[in-house]
């Protein structure tokens, strides 16, 4: 059976751990210490025992003695005179006061000298550019401390050459920077753009941004494949057969065909069957965030993927942005055809999408009641003719 440790009086290494944890890992609390928010000294009680205490457990109150007795900064540990009735008058440790971060990390021992000597030696380079810069690095203590010395000195050389407006019209990647590669400053952007808006008295912020400050275009993201389903649609797009845009650019850029259809996955997408003044944008998933785009409004516009709750839920989106969206091979038709082949969904939705029509509104219910052999019913898995047949019914 372990023996229980009494209530009252904590030893050194007790009071290391509380410090630790309450001071050194909590890092919130750490750089409030660090940059004075927080500030110092900071007393720890060592619970002092009564008399009763005392004797009741002897051997462990003549430890709590012998132990601080011993502890090597007594600067740091607060006695007092106590009278005892059974034991007399004792001098007992009553208190542990820390008055600088010095005596924190010298009290913490060899981890935390070696933790600080890190911080100490990345931030030099920084500091003398200009120790304003302390708050800022402070901040991001966590990223100092990962960095290699290297890196930190790579770091200050750059910040320097990075002026407002140096990036103007290009991507990040494009900057002319010298003697350090842009992917450098790509990875360490977050470090970066706080150390920058420190020394230019927080006009990075104000501006919105590293990338905004510098005048830098936003890197392309949310890319959609783009396939023309028919000869005179190829040349249009100079004879390409398949190429990508990034979703930001597809909202600008008019497609040339009458007939846009979104398809869902990919594979779906690169399967389909050639189709007249038509071009599909594939692969998208989710991403519907372009079909706002004014030139869809002259457009025919037809939706196709799976039949889930997922699937059904990217359709009422597309709707909210694109009214006239019509959905093809979404319906209750096509899943009693192919009932078979259905699958269960792992994490379909409940809440019914604001923007079905009533028969896919019903096919939503239908999916989440059970009322049919399973819930998903993958755009894969229906038969190539039927596509074929249904995707011609819709273009004529």
């Amino acid at each position: 059976m372990m023996e229980k440790t009494p209530h009252w009086g904590l030893l050194p290494s007790q009071v290391k751990e509380i410090v630790r944890k309450r001071e050194w890992d909590n890092l919130p609390c750490l750089k409030a210490r660090l940059l004075g928010a927080k500030p110092f000294p900071m007393r720890i009680g060592l619970k002092p025992p009564s008399g009763a205490c005392a004797l009741s457990d002897l051997a462990h109150f003549q430890r709590v003695v012998s132990e601080w007795k011993l502890f090597p900064h007594q600067e740091m540990v607060q006695w007092s005179s106590k009278k005892f009735r059974e034991i007399s008058e004792q001098v007992i440790p009553v208190g542990l006061e820390i008055s600088s971060m010095q005596q924190l990390i010298t009290f913490l021992g060899k981890e935390a000298i070696r933790r600080s000597v890190i911080w100490e030696r990345h931030m030099r380079p920084f500091l003398h550019i200009n120790k304003i810069l302390y708050p800022a690095l402070i901040k991001h203590i966590d990223i100092i401390e990962k960095i290699t010395l290297s890196d930190a000195e790579l770091l200050a050389k750059l910040l320097p050459q990075l002026k407002q407006g140096l990036g103007k019209g290009q991507y990040l990647r494009a900057l002319p920077i010298i003697g350090i590669d842009t992917k450098f400053l790509e990875k360490h952007q977050l470090l970066l753009e706080e150390l920058v808006d420190t020394l230019h008295g927080g006009a990075v912020f104000s501006a919105g941004g590293l990338m905004a400050w510098l005048g830098c275009q936003t890197n392309p993201k949310g890319w959609l494949t783009i396939r023309p389903l028919c000869p005179h649609v190829a040349d249009a797009l100079g004879k390409l057969p398949i190429l990508q845009l990034p979703y930001e650019l597809l909202k600008e850029y008019e497609l040339p065909a009458a007939n846009i259809l979104v398809v869902e996955n990919l594979q779906s997408g690169l399967a389909l069957p050639d189709m007249p003044d038509t071009i599909a944008v594939i692969g998208g998933g989710k991403n519907i965030a372009w079909m706002d785009a004014l030139w869809l409004k002259k457009k025919r516009v037809g939706y196709w993927g799976d039949i889930d709750t997922w699937g059904l839920t990217f359709l009422s989106h597309a709707r909210e942005k694109c009214p006239k969206v019509e959905s093809i091979m979404m319906d209750i038709n096509t899943v009693k055809i192919h009932e078979d082949r259905m699958v269960m969904e792992d994490t379909p939705i409940h809440v019914i999408p604001a923007f079905l029509n009533e028969e896919e509104t019903h096919l939503f219910n239908g999916l989440i009641t059970g009322h049919y052999q399973s819930s998903r019913l993958e755009q894969e898995r229906l038969s190539a003719d039927y596509i074929k047949q249904q995707l011609s019914l819709w273009r004529a």
